[in-house]
């Protein structure tokens, strides 16, 4: 599949220099002079076997930086061209065509990366988390399988990732959505203390259920009250004498602690709890446990009732756990908890590490936000909302503070074309005076092996750049202040990669056509398909000798080999030309051939339909057929997009010729 990408300017607020154009050999150089620095960059590698002890550290770094610094290594980004974001997408096409991606492809790779900015110094802690999604509870999460795109997998092998490594050694987690399904699935006990008094009157069935529960409890209670078997909750060890009446005849058994436990539970229906007496009771209904748990009331203080859940909801039984004193009552509370907490850990995984970044509520630094908080999303907190919106309210709840680097770079006016980070940094170091050093002081570990994750590194090199030429000063936010400085806030949140000023209200307004970005409505695109192989300057001049709706300024770009996009300056054209396929009287020349060959068109609804029906075909061609072959199925997104502007510019080309 061959690749396509577009090129990309963006207008900005102010502009900050424009500075001469410099010699490919000599920016080459650079590049690779800044890649051999990295090298020497200290990043620890965490595996499963070292996961444990890292954790502790990682939550030092994060407790006391300044910004978190994120960057991912995923197993794929689109399946098809058209399937990346584009710039004629709206923020909702953009976000579901991001949602598609995290919910395809997996993270194999996440680093972590805490700093603080000083005056020119960078002080970071880079961490890369190598990560896997075993389903080690067998349970089918965190996923049963996933996607993988042949490039990025070609590019991670040449990296000299090890996907062994990765499989055996990788770290699992689950989401927070997950980890409540997990906790039901193993039945862990839910203390039943809080439970809301029933208002309700007794049934008879009720009356009955309760009097016999009643009686079994306060037989079971008394008898191990009165054994001296018991002592402090703890049952004396080695051999002991026990004593089963039966049938009016002591019988005097000299045995084992195993074959006491054994017969106790036998006889008297009895288990163990953190090696105390315990029991079960079965019930059938919510109903039921709110009067075991009323019922307990009236005995003393000695007895703790757990509820525990059943596999598929619901709960199971509840069980009475009985103490020896209010002591050993705190202290099995402890062990309880401690017990949740153990095993917590152990099923969260890596996600420890995204709720410790989550609970500092320190500003994340990332680069392409929407496409990595899509995956973060997804995989660690809940299954994504359907549209953007949902998104963003949902993820401020976890990362109040996002600020992709990106939209820093389009500030500048020779970055607005530049999307990749080290040609960025590299860019920067040439043409600007912004001394900026990166130091990391971890110590490097014993066979550590290759060295991966750089990339979260020079995220934070390029950010601390770019705020010390735009005169941002980061270092003003407060440890104590939740708040980003007043010159960053308008960078944060901002999740739209082609939008080119921060928080830029939307409108049906067109810009000046110039070689940098303007704005359209979304009504003046029109999507055609169904042509046969040809490039975008042969289908617009074939539109140009066809009809007088051409003769005003329109463009046409490629999408994929199946579709074109066409964009008229002037409102109102696009349902002119509509109108006249519909009607193909009018048409003379090529395109009255290419309508007798099949050629379709539609609109951006018809777009934004496709995309919200999840119409992923590899062909955008075919995906707006099946969108038009459903319009009898009314879709809440049929309506006009909320987002009713998209930027377009002449230098997002896509020619096939090109490639």
């Amino acid at each position: 599949m061959l690749r396509r990408h577009f090129r990309c300017a963006a207008s900005a607020r102010k502009m900050v220099s424009f500075l001469p154009w410099v010699p490919r050999r000599l920016f080459s150089a650079e590049v690779s002079k800044t890649h051999q620095h990295h090298r020497n960059w200290t990043i620890k590698q965490v595996t499963k076997s070292n996961f444990s002890e890292t954790l502790d550290g990682i939550k030092s770094h994060i407790s006391t930086s300044d910004f978190i610094a994120v960057s991912l290594q995923k197993t794929g980004s689109f399946s098809a061209p058209w399937h990346r974001v584009s710039p004629f997408d709206t923020l909702d096409t953009a976000y579901l065509k991001a949602k598609h991606a995290a919910e395809r492809f997996q993270v194999l790779q996440f680093a972590v990366c805490p700093f603080t900015i000083t005056g020119s110094e960078v002080t970071a802690y880079p961490y890369n988390f190598h990560l896997f999604p075993r389903d080690e509870l067998k349970m089918g999460m965190p996923s049963y399988s996933f996607s993988c795109q042949t490039s990025h997998l070609i590019s991670m092998a040449r990296e000299g990732f090890d996907f062994n490594a990765c499989i055996y050694d990788g770290i699992s987690y689950l989401s927070r959505a997950q980890e409540s399904a997990a906790k039901v699935f193993m039945g862990n006990p839910i203390s039943a203390n809080n439970m809301v008094e029933s208002i309700a009157t007794p049934s008879v069935a009720d009356t009955v259920f309760i009097q016999r529960t009643r009686s079994r409890v306060k037989h079971w209670k008394n008898t191990f009250t009165d054994s001296t078997t018991m002592t402090h909750g703890k049952k004396i060890k080695d051999s002991t004498y026990f004593f089963l009446f039966s049938t009016s005849l002591w019988v005097y058994m000299s045995v084992s602690d195993a074959l006491v436990r054994s017969l106790r539970k036998l006889v008297l229906g009895s288990e163990e709890c953190h090696s105390r007496p315990c029991m079960n009771i079965d019930v059938c209904s919510e109903r039921q446990v709110q009067l075991v748990i009323e019922m307990l009331q009236e005995f003393n203080d000695d007895l703790v009732p757990l509820i525990i859940p059943a596999k598929r909801g619901g709960t199971q039984l509840v069980r009475v756990v009985l103490t020896s004193s209010e002591e050993d009552k705190e202290l099995l509370q402890r062990e309880l908890q401690n017990d949740e907490e153990v095993q917590t850990k152990r099923i969260r995984g890596f996600r420890e590490v995204i709720d410790l970044i989550s609970a500092s509520q320190k500003p994340v630094v990332s680069h392409n936000s929407l496409n990595d908080f899509t995956f973060i999303h997804s995989k660690f907190l809940t299954p994504l909302p359907t549209n953007m919106e949902e998104f963003t309210s949902s993820l401020r709840l976890a990362f109040p503070q996002v600020i992709d680097v990106n939209h820093l770079m389009k500030e500048i006016s020779p970055l607005r074309k530049v999307r990749n980070i080290p040609m960025a940094t590299s860019y920067l170091k040439n043409l600007f005076f912004a001394p900026v050093d990166v130091e990391i002081p971890f110590q490097a570990w014993a066979n550590e092996g290759k060295i991966h994750g750089h990339n979260v590194v020079r995220i934070c090199q390029l950010f601390a750049k770019l705020c010390y030429i735009l005169k941002l000063a980061p270092n003003s936010v407060e440890s104590n202040d939740k708040n980003l400085a007043e010159a960053l806030k308008s960078y944060a949140n901002i999740f739209n990669p082609y939008s080119s000023v921060p928080q830029e209200p939307i409108d049906e307004d067109i810009k000046i056509w110039t070689n940098s970005t303007i704005k359209v409505s979304c009504e003046d695109l029109v999507f055609l398909w169904g042509f046969r192989d040809m490039t975008a300057g042969t289908l617009k001049r074939l539109l140009q000798e066809s009809h007088k709706v051409f003769s005003e300024e329109f463009d046409v770009r490629l999408v994929d080999k199946s579709c074109a996009i066409v964009v008229f300056r002037q409102p109102g054209l696009s349902k002119t030309f509509m109108d006249v396929l519909n009607d193909d009287s009018d048409i003379v020349g090529p395109l009255r051939e290419m309508v007798s060959e099949g050629v379709r068109a539609a609109g951006y609804e018809t777009y934004n339909r496709a995309c919200s029906l999840g119409l992923w075909d590899a062909y955008l061609g075919d995906a707006l057929d099946k969108a038009m072959a459903g319009l009898d199925y009314p879709l809440e997104a049929d309506s006009k997009p909320k987002s009713p502007g998209t930027y377009w510019c002449n230098e997002w080309v896509i020619d096939l010729d090109e490639l």
